[in-house]
């Protein structure tokens, strides 16, 4: 056992310590015993660097498949492309609206304490632009996470990385081949600079990008060929909204629409900070998702109200053992 992981087992004994401890226990014992981890991811992450824990864990092969806001699909490329010219507020919380003007106009777009420069964006357009463009003249239609793993085949980009791209969680999932589902892309940078090429008529339709029932279709047919008793699949969410919710719902599809077998996740972990009495579904009890098929009864289930930017690094060391 590592450094981290010593530490864990020593000192982390009840509350948020606790339940961060024994979440990580349950993922090692998933993965070690031959199963899988769906990984949910949703707040802003990739702009928290998440990428540099998380990539270790896709090419350690503790992460097999991967659902995502569209932000944070995007923001690890925009800050794989220009880390450098981010510009860092930890002072956030005492700005003003006149200093949120400032940094509007100096081309900045603020995530909490992190500035990412508009120029990235823009740039990253062109080349999705020519994909898209590309895709269509061929009559093809290809998933977000597609077009990224494309971009991410050009090598004259390489030239232009800003980190590591073993600290990029997206070049890790491209090299392991993961699908990384997106609803909702739409809600996203690239998913409105899509529709605003289609109004000006650079692209001629919406058929470019597959939609996102068909992304819910391709995740029932991924679940369906790995889940079983013998190769069970957990499912560990960072944050709510869309990312958890759309993912967690493929095993009721399954079993009340298509009226298939399938088994229930195997694992239920979420770091979250909703709260339940808001009428939140994101903060619900994991128990609630027994009445929705989504979980049974002897599912271990954990959740961590923390912040996911210090608990996610630290259950990832103890499943590496670092």
């Amino acid at each position: 056992m590592g450094t981290i992981s010593s530490f864990m087992a020593e000192q982390f004994k009840h509350f948020n310590a606790r339940e961060t401890l024994e979440a990580a226990k349950a993922w090692k014992k998933l993965v070690d015993d031959g199963g899988e981890m769906f990984f949910v991811m949703a707040g802003a992450m990739s702009s928290a660097e998440l990428g540099i824990s998380l990539s270790k864990m896709i090419r350690a092969k503790k992460v097999h498949a991967i659902c995502c806001t569209a932000a944070n699909l995007e923001e690890d490329l925009f800050n794989l492309f220009a880390h450098n010219e981010y510009e860092l507020v930890p002072h956030y919380r005492e700005l003003s609206a006149e200093d949120e003007l400032q940094l509007r106009n100096r081309g900045f777009n603020r995530v909490t304490d992190t500035c990412i420069p508009e120029s990235v964006m823009r740039h990253t357009d062109q080349i999705v632009t020519e994909l898209w463009k590309e895709a269509e003249a061929h009559g093809e239609a290809k998933f977000p996470w597609e077009y990224v793993y494309d971009l991410l085949d050009r090598p004259e980009l390489e030239q232009h990385y800003q980190v590591p791209p073993e600290n990029c969680w997206v070049i890790a999932a491209k090299q392991a081949r993961l699908p990384i589902f997106t609803p909702g892309w739409e809600d996203s940078t690239l998913g409105n600079l899509f529709t605003s090429r289609v109004m000006d008529g650079t692209l001629k339709g919406h058929t470019a990008v597959r939609t996102g029932t068909e992304q819910m279709e391709a995740l029932v047919e991924w679940y369906l060929e790995r889940s079983n008793p013998e190769k069970p699949v957990g499912f560990f969410q960072i944050g709510g909204g869309i990312a958890g919710d759309f993912a967690i719902c493929v095993v009721p599809l399954i079993l009340q629409d298509l009226k298939r077998q399938a088994p229930f996740w195997a694992y239920f972990a979420q770091i979250c900070d909703s709260t339940t009495s808001y009428g939140s579904y994101s903060g619900a009890v994991p128990n609630e998702k027994i009445t929705w098929h989504k979980l049974g009864v002897e599912t271990p289930k954990f959740v961590i109200d923390s912040d996911a930017t210090i608990v996610a690094p630290l259950i990832f060391a103890y499943v590496l053992d670092e």
